[in-house]
């Protein structure tokens, strides 16, 4: 488990370089402390993860995509390369 992950600075830093809808943050900021608390990519990747971590792979989605399929867009690498981290992706987003 780790503690470098603060949730509002996530969801304060996500709102600003990929916006999305409240909920859709909440729910991407939920699954990254559960991804987080894992310790899953500690294991795997040997490095903690930050909200810096997830905004330099977030970039590197499809330019275009929301939040959300960034999210998984990522999570979906790291299940092809690691496995393990399906259960983190985003399934479905509240409507606000």
């Amino acid at each position: 488990m780790t503690d470098t992950l603060d949730p509002a600075e996530l969801d304060a830093a996500l709102a600003e370089r990929f916006g999305g809808t409240d909920a859709e943050r909440r729910v991407v900021v939920r699954q990254a402390r559960d991804l987080a608390d894992s310790g899953t990519v500690d294991r795997d990747r040997d490095t903690p993860l930050t909200t810096q971590e997830i905004l330099d792979n977030l970039a590197d989605a499809p330019e275009g995509d929301s939040l959300a399929s960034r999210w998984n867009w990522w999570l979906g690498a790291l299940e092809v390369a690691y496995g393990g981290y399906a259960e983190f992706q985003v399934q479905a987003v509240e409507k606000s």
